[in-house]
């Protein structure tokens, strides 16, 4: 009696889940259509990802589009939950400027792109989200963007005399210097990086260790034996 109870209960609640996802995924297409109309010149392209409304716009509506997400009433996302962005070195526009929204009145959440050139300034959204801030700081930290309107556009990661932005993806994976405390000057100095050894990738014939090549068992057994 017990293991078919619960195994009705378990349904009920799959069914209802499945229910709640069917309506969340009909609103948000509701909304990505509102979204267009409003905003057709704007929109490069928008669809539904992982049940979450994924909006990609130009560069230079992105003040009035974030101002409209915020105090539009079919729209109320009224917390920035995230800005990050994504590093593409051989693409035109290098970088992708990803910003999350939560509407706590409505329950959506929405993903706006911004496809950025690496020479670019990006319009800071402070005014319209103030806890835009530290994550506009950690951007310009971290890829090198600058934000125009920003009141305080420094590094906030690393520290002040460090040179170039460590997640893009041409920064060498050494650095380009070391520090460490100094006992003669009591203090932190700054150094060139010197590696114990030549820097090299550790090659261990396997696909997942990042190998170029598959050696079959008939090369593997022709190398033990010449080590013989």
């Amino acid at each position: 009696m017990v293991s078919c109870s619960f195994n009705v209960v378990f349904d009920a609640l799959v069914q209802l889940l499945d229910e709640v996802v069917l309506m969340s995924s009909e609103s948000l297409i509701k909304l990505d259509s509102y979204i267009q109309k409003k905003y057709t010149e704007s929109v490069v392209s928008s669809g539904i990802v992982f049940n979450e409304l994924s909006v990609t716009i130009v560069l230079s509506s992105l003040i009035s589009f974030t101002e409209f997400l915020k105090t539009d009433q079919y729209c109320k996302f009224s917390t920035l939950v995230d800005i990050t962005v994504v590093d593409y070195p051989n693409k035109e526009h290098r970088f992708e400027l990803v910003y999350h929204y939560l509407s706590m009145y409505l329950n959506h959440r929405i993903r706006v792109k911004v496809q950025v050139k690496e020479t670019e300034i990006i319009p800071s959204t402070i005014e319209i989200f103030p806890a835009a801030n530290w994550f506009e700081r950690e951007i310009f930290d971290m890829f090198g963007l600058l934000f125009s309107g920003h009141p305080d556009l420094r590094r906030i990661l690393t520290d002040y005399g460090f040179k170039g932005h460590p997640l893009r993806k041409d920064f060498p994976t050494t650095g380009y210097v070391e520090l460490r405390y100094d006992e003669e000057r009591k203090r932190v100095v700054y150094e060139p990086v010197e590696l114990a050894q030549e820097y090299r990738q550790f090659d261990f014939m396997s696909p997942w260790e990042g190998a170029e090549y598959i050696l079959s068992k008939d090369q593997i057994n022709k190398e033990s034996e010449g080590k013989k």
